[in-house]
């Protein structure tokens, strides 16, 4: 048994943590799809901040990675949706959890984002900023409803007044002047008016092409319904929200959940009680939370390996990340995860991280070991990179958020050494 009693509280320990993680987010062979809805489901969303994110973190767990796959589902069947949601950032997600997402995150940030672009306007000469975004507003829904979706740049061109400039940091060292429209449109995503659709260029783009979000998807930002169609609240969403979290990274503490939802400790603790959250020890002693119906053990299953994306979903589960995390990898200088807690592209081994990997600009791939695994694994390790150098192809890619390994392994004339880790290269 992997549970102990300790007191009225049952333990979940360490080992367990990692069997649930490796089912649970599809990273065993025998658990992979190529149905990006259900992969999406199974990990709550993907992480769309990194536009490369999103396709090695679908392919890593697919049975035939494919970026065609991929995109077929993200642009041409719409079963999954791109939207701003937790802390600020994009996220991929079906329809009805990206619902319950605005509702108790995205449309908090959007009153907040509207105040300060209207202030933004008024500092830089318009009179009336709230009139003035109101009817810029209006002009580029007009125009996205009538030609469809285009890039940022088109609809600047469409809607004449959004060239007005916007000074930005003023008085910074990065002080800069940005058109309007590229405001205007970000905070209609985040009212959920509009949508990302496919970028401009390859999957590796960042710049996309926008739409109004209720011709993209049918029904738009609409309030989801529990089962009885009654309308969702802002409480009962997240209620929802935090079942789906627990029965997909549970356990997991308070602090993991008020860090992955970005919301306030008020909200967390209420969203906890309304789920019916269990409450469990860890092994550590510290205390976390489960699904109402998830107390019995896992089987612990086969060995496991996975490479995984910068920022995916995975290696972001959790704020407390001790128990998956070898010292090496919390290194500040080599480690997996930067200064503001994004992670880096992982190498996982059994439930662990033990490694990070980066591509080079001649789309070479590097990578590091934070505890360098048996001989076997290694070579398991490596022939799944020489396979992500296939799913890539010739694409070359930049992480937006690099780790403090990335750097070490881009640099050629350092060396990395992370507490006696090791490197190597995958051709």
């Amino acid at each position: 048994m992997t549970f102990e009693q300790t007191g009225s509280l049952p333990t979940i320990t360490a080992a367990q943590r990692r069997a649930r993680l490796a089912a649970r987010h599809l990273l065993l062979p025998a658990t992979r799809t190529d149905d990006l809805a259900a992969m999406a489901e199974s990990l709550l969303a993907l992480h769309s901040t990194d536009p490369v994110t999103v396709f090695l973190s679908a392919m890593a767990r697919m049975r035939t990675p494919s970026v065609a796959a991929v995109e077929r589902a993200l642009y041409d069947e719409r079963r999954v949706v791109r939207h701003h949601a937790m802390r600020r950032t994009l996220w991929v997600a079906v329809p009805e959890t990206m619902r319950r997402m605005h509702l108790t995150t995205t449309a908090r940030y959007a009153t907040v984002e509207h105040r300060r672009l209207v202030g933004m306007l008024e500092q830089n000469g318009i009179v009336d900023g709230e009139a003035w975004l109101t009817a810029a507003k209006r002009h580029v829904l007009e125009v996205l409803r009538t030609e469809g979706p285009m890039p940022a740049r088109a609809v600047g061109l469409r809607v004449p007044e959004l060239a007005h400039p916007l000074r930005l940091a003023v008085g910074k060292s990065y002080e800069g002047i940005q058109a309007a429209h590229t405001r205007v449109l970000l905070q209609l995503g985040f009212e959920g008016a509009l949508v990302r659709t496919r970028p401009v260029g390859s999957w590796i783009s960042g710049q996309y092409t926008w739409a109004a979000m209720d011709a993209w998807l049918p029904g738009g930002v609409t309030t989801p319904r529990g089962g009885d169609g009654t309308a969702w609240d802002e409480r009962a969403a997240a209620a929802e929200l935090t079942r789906v979290w627990l029965a997909r990274f549970g356990p997991g503490t308070t602090t993991d959940l008020q860090w992955f939802m970005g919301w306030t400790a008020t909200t967390t603790r209420r969203a906890l009680a309304d789920a019916e959250a269990v409450p469990v020890r860890l092994d550590d002693r510290s205390a976390a939370w489960v699904a109402p119906d998830d107390l019995d053990p896992v089987p612990e299953g086969e060995p496991w390996i996975a490479v995984l994306p910068g920022l995916d979903p995975t290696t972001m589960g959790w704020k407390e990340r001790d128990w998956y995390l070898p010292e090496p990898a919390r290194h500040p200088v080599h480690g997996a995860f930067d200064r503001n807690g994004n992670g880096g592209p992982t190498i996982w081994v059994d439930g662990r991280v033990v490694g990070g990997w980066a591509q080079t600009r001649d789309g070479e791939v590097r990578l590091i070991w934070f505890e360098e695994p048996r001989a076997a694994r290694r070579r398991q390790v490596e022939a799944r990179l020489a396979e992500l150098r296939e799913w890539v192809g010739p694409a070359r890619f930049s992480v937006r958020f690099p780790a403090p390994h990335q750097r070490a392994l881009l640099e050629p004339a350092s060396e990395p050494d992370p507490g006696g880790a090791g490197s190597g290269r995958a051709r």
